[in-house]
């Protein structure tokens, strides 16, 4: 008996972000003692894998107004003017401006723009896997994480706390999880 091997997916191509099997997160501190935990529900990416790394690219825009963090009246408050100001600046984005590759880490370094300001951030990212799907669909899956100043955006609003410190911490980390659907 001969064993066939596994037919071999090439990973550069053109993809598009799977929202339903995508995560888009994020972490603050709050009151100096706990996270809260939150994400965006809705969101659109595109993402170009080169042979060569340094030739991939990738863009994400995100609805402000979908962000949840399980508690509707502090959605409320930071989809307001302290935070986010969503009526006024619908989108966040992420548009790389370069790709390097060393083992399975990428990092992709890009303009986030939050509030219509833009700063230059670097995410580097875990490559996953790739795998073909039962519907015959080539996904890449990638994990990244970074933390950001929320001050650098524009994002000032606080409160001093009776016991020192502050209600909202200044950093706040980002999250990613990505499944990636390879466009034909």
């Amino acid at each position: 008996m001969t064993e066939t091997a596994a037919p071999t997916l090439e990973l550069a191509g053109s993809y598009q972000i799977d929202p339903a099997h995508t995560r888009i997160g994020f972490t603050a501190r709050h009151a100096m003692v706990t996270k809260v935990r939150g994400t965006f529900g809705e969101f659109r990416g595109d993402a170009t894998i080169g042979e060569d790394p340094a030739r991939s690219g990738v863009e994400i825009v995100i609805a402000a107004n979908s962000l949840n963090t399980g508690q509707e009246q502090r959605d409320g408050h930071v989809q307001g003017d302290d935070f986010l100001a969503v009526n006024v600046y619908p989108e966040i984005t992420f548009r790389s401006t370069s790709v390097e590759k060393d083992g399975d880490t990428w990092n992709i370094t890009g303009d986030l723009t939050i509030r219509d300001v833009t700063r230059s951030v670097t995410i580097p990212f875990e490559f996953t896997g790739l795998a073909k799907d039962p519907f015959g669909n080539v996904r890449a899956g990638f994990e990244g994480a970074t933390t950001i100043n929320r001050k650098d955006f524009g994002i000032t609003f606080n409160a001093a706390l009776e016991t020192g410190g502050v209600l909202v911490s200044e950093k706040v980390g980002l999250e990613f999880d990505v499944s990636a659907v390879k466009q034909s």
